[in-house]
């Protein structure tokens, strides 16, 4: 199966290159054709060849430009179109089937630098599973990806790619995570861990548990996300196709003014074939695909071209707090116990009670028992109340845990406790008596200050904080990291209004959750947090992030920045090239033939110009969060 696969492809990429290079193989053994006739004592039949053949292409030309015309739509074909027809007439027939060769060079190295810009892109739609092996009473049943469901066992095999998210099975593995975060290091995973589909398994058969079928799944999203992305046109791209009139006009005016002044009709011709379209068709769309690669090789989907040039004039940036500035998960942070109970018993009871909860802080307060050493009972009945708490009897003791109003129902005397800038308080009675209360906090992350402080050096000035937390929470998590404009207890629709409200404009927006979706739409540029597969907020924004790492959202726009820039300076720089010679042409000091060879370095340099948008491995490589120090925050974030 797998080499049939693999000769499909070599067989698509070859048929791919014959179709792609045929004009211009067919150019060149015109071209062959004429020296042999030459050599062969048949001269006169080469100029009749070289100008049939060169008006054969400029009518097929025509045919597509007169269609293009019809759409309204305004290109450089009549200027290739008229130097051919002009240096046919004046009896420049060499010259003629050079600007063919051009012509047909030009569209397949456009072509081919579109192939290398996107080549990431390109990696992570052919890399899409295809086949799952599903567990069955003796052994296992290979089946369309599509088909597997939520709770199938699946094997993976050693290097092979995971089918659908899922639970790993297996004690343990290494999964390489390259294609979707960038980070080289395998990770490792235990029993338990999530799995991303998409990822390499390592060395080792391993079982998982689905949790999401094949269109739920992480890499299948990615895979449409970049799908819709690589046939995205960037709004330089339609203003580079603007050019195209006012280019036209020069170029044929500036030809007709040469014959006018020298009488020859040369001249018009000389002018005609350094008429180069490849600045304005080429540079910017390759320069475009290849910063989206780039950005999808340091971890970040962006959904169009557009969204590169939005990102690199952004003025504000706004950031959810949850979950984005900080881990979005509350993590242990203490015991403050009443006496005459000790702090391992409240904790013991609390991690034994917390068994039966789901809320967001029952893993943290559990894990924060495992780690002391304490042991975990059984409850003899539980019952949760919802956004609440838990009531349940352990060791014929009733605890209850939860909300201070919830407790206070249970336990007169309990009181509240001191609570500090970013941090929560769970209240524990025991039979009856107040008991005391477990502290928690949601940890900034790391890299936040140093993110926010690149974006400013970027040029994206005005920072801001929407957060539906309280308002000393969110005041001191803001003057923590140098936000100086907060808005706390913020519903979604209230931070949409806010967004809408700001001046300084492009804005962008990052966020993590389903509430963060419509803001995330109303932004400028929405960029989601997606490592944690936020599905609804990663549909509406407008980029992707797929590494848990906030310091990816400087490097998209750093990457937005140096796109629209490289892209600009090719465009410009090839019109000014061509624009200098074509008045030197003018004069009558470029031959026609010279013109045409002269014309074709300026088209491969214009395309090289704009491939360095493809960048190099990883940008800001010291800020991304490394394999090991993600699993260090994953276990700080747990305990």
């Amino acid at each position: 199966m797998r080499r049939s696969i693999r000769q499909t492809d070599v067989m698509t990429r070859v048929a791919g290159l014959a179709l792609r290079f045929w004009p211009v193989t067919l150019t060149i053994a015109v071209g062959l054709a004429g020296i042999i006739l030459a050599f062969l004592g048949a001269s006169w039949l080469v100029p009749w060849l070289f100008s049939a053949y060169s008006l054969a292409v400029a009518g097929w030309q025509a045919v597509g430009m007169v269609r293009a015309m019809l759409r309204r739509e305004f290109g450089l074909d009549i200027l290739a179109v008229t130097a051919i027809v002009s240096t046919v007439l004046v009896g420049e027939y060499i010259a003629a089937l050079l600007v063919v060769l051009m012509l047909t060079g030009g569209e397949a190295l456009e072509a081919y630098a579109n192939q290398r810009a996107k080549r990431e892109l390109d990696a992570l739609l052919s890399r899409a599973p295809q086949l799952a092996h599903l567990a069955v009473e003796r052994g296992y049943r290979d089946l369309p990806v599509s088909e597997v469901n939520v709770g199938d066992v699946l094997l993976v095999r050693p290097s092979e790619i995971v089918p659908v998210d899922g639970v790993l099975l297996s004690a343990e593995t290494t999964f390489d995570e390259s294609s979707i975060t960038g980070e080289s290091i395998p990770v490792e995973k235990h029993a338990g861990d999530a799995v991303l589909s998409g990822v390499v398994n390592g060395e080792a058969a391993v079982e998982i548990r689905a949790t999401e079928t094949a269109a739920g799944s992480q890499y299948q999203q990615i895979v449409a996300l970049v799908a819709r992305a690589a046939e995205s046109k960037a709004p330089v791209v339609r203003l580079a196709d603007r050019y195209a009139v006012p280019f036209t006009i020069f170029a044929l005016a500036l030809g007709a003014v040469a014959w006018s002044l020298s009488g020859d009709p040369v001249r018009f011709a000389e002018v005609l074939v350094l008429a180069t379209p490849c600045p304005l068709l080429i540079a910017a769309p390759v320069a475009f695909i290849g910063g989206m690669s780039r950005a999808a090789r340091n971890g970040i989907i962006v959904k169009s071209g557009g969204v590169l040039e939005q990102l690199s004039a952004a003025k504000t940036v706004v950031f959810d707090k949850t979950g984005t500035l900080t881990h979005g998960a509350p993590a242990f942070a203490g015991v403050r116990s009443e006496p005459p109970f000790t702090a391992d018993e409240v904790l013991t009871l609390v991690g034994s009670v917390e068994q039966y909860s789901s809320h967001v802080l029952a893993a943290s307060m559990i894990a924060a028992a495992q780690d002391r050493g304490l042991p975990l009972h059984e409850a003899e009945d539980a019952r949760e109340a919802a956004t609440n708490g838990v009531v349940a009897r352990v060791l014929g003791r009733e605890v209850v845990v939860g909300k201070f109003a919830f407790v206070a129902e249970h336990a007169p005397d309990a009181r509240r406790t001191k609570i500090g800038p970013g941090q929560l308080a769970v209240y524990v009675a025991i039979d009856g008596a107040y008991a005391g209360a477990l502290m928690a906090s949601d940890p900034l992350r790391a890299n936040a200050r140093a993110t926010l402080q690149r974006l400013e050096a970027l040029g994206v000035r005005q920072s801001m904080m929407l957060t539906g937390d309280a308002v000393q929470t969110a005041q001191h998590v803001a003057s923590e990291l140098g936000i100086t404009r907060v808005r706390a207890e913020c519903l979604p629709a209230d931070k949409v209004a806010e967004v809408a409200g700001l001046a300084e404009r492009p804005v962008i927006m990052v966020g993590d959750g389903v509430n963060d979706a419509p803001v995330l739409a109303a932004a400028d540029v929405g960029i989601a947090m997606g490592a944690k597969g936020a599905t609804a907020a990663s549909e509406s924004a407008d980029a992707v992030i797929l590494v848990d790492d906030i310091s990816r959202v400087a490097v998209g726009v750093g990457i937005g920045r140096d796109t629209v820039r490289i892209a600009l300076q090719s465009i410009w720089l090839g019109i000014a090239i061509s624009v200098v010679l074509m008045l030197i042409a003018a004069f009558g000091f470029i031959p026609a033939v010279a013109g045409a060879i002269i014309q074709e370095l300026v088209d491969l340099a214009t395309i090289l110009a704009a491939l360095r948008a493809v960048g190099g491995r990883l940008d800001n490589r010291d800020s991304a969060v490394t394999a090991s120090q993600r699993g260090r925050t994953v276990a700080e974030t747990k305990h």
